[in-house]
């Protein structure tokens, strides 16, 4: 009866999953670029979680802002 569409799959990342996706990129960083509002993310709890769409448009130079 009805079908079924397929939904965007969002993947977060921690800051340490983050670091890991790019040679070069600390967690350090990472977690001072969040910190700072320069990447968007959000706390769930004491953890920082990114999308991950969202931090390869970053990466990329893309705006970012939401």
């Amino acid at each position: 009866m009805f079908e079924k569409k397929p939904e965007a799959e969002i993947k977060m990342l921690t800051i340490k999953e983050a670091a890991a996706l790019v040679d070069g990129l600390t967690e350090y960083r990472v977690r001072e670029l969040c910190k700072t509002g320069k990447l968007p993310c959000f706390m769930a709890g004491k953890k920082y979680l990114i999308n991950k769409e969202i931090l390869h448009k970053f990466l990329s130079g893309e705006s970012v802002n939401q």
